[in-house]
């Protein structure tokens, strides 16, 4: 398997990290789409939302729980978008389940 993402997480591409433990690793992105705008992935490879299964859930239900302290260390006391992109027609442009944390300013309405 040729999984950007994982590279990322086994820190055989570089990334500047944000947060890190065992299952998830959080980096911010190379083409920020906000002040703010943090990739936090599973170190197992998902590779989308449509592998999301009760097997591997406990991973994202972590990820949920990290995302408002990665928001709270990133100063997004204002508020913050979270996406993630599945498929083609998503517009994933990375097979490897990610999501994107958004914020620093008023976030355009039409971007969910």
């Amino acid at each position: 398997m040729d999984c950007l993402f994982c590279s990322i997480a086994k820190k055989e591409i570089p990334s500047a990290a944000v947060y890190e433990d065992d299952e998830i690793f959080a980096f911010r992105d190379i083409n920020p789409q906000a002040p703010v705008h943090v990739l936090v992935i599973p170190k197992k490879h998902i590779a989308g939302m449509d592998e999301v299964t009760a097997e591997n859930s406990d991973v994202i239900s972590k990820i949920f729980e990290k995302i408002p302290e990665i928001a709270k260390k990133e100063k997004l006391d204002n508020g913050f978008r979270v996406i993630s992109n599945c498929g083609e027609d998503g517009c994933q442009s990375v097979r490897h389940l990610h999501f994107h944390i958004l914020g620093g300013k008023k976030l355009d309405e039409k971007m969910c």
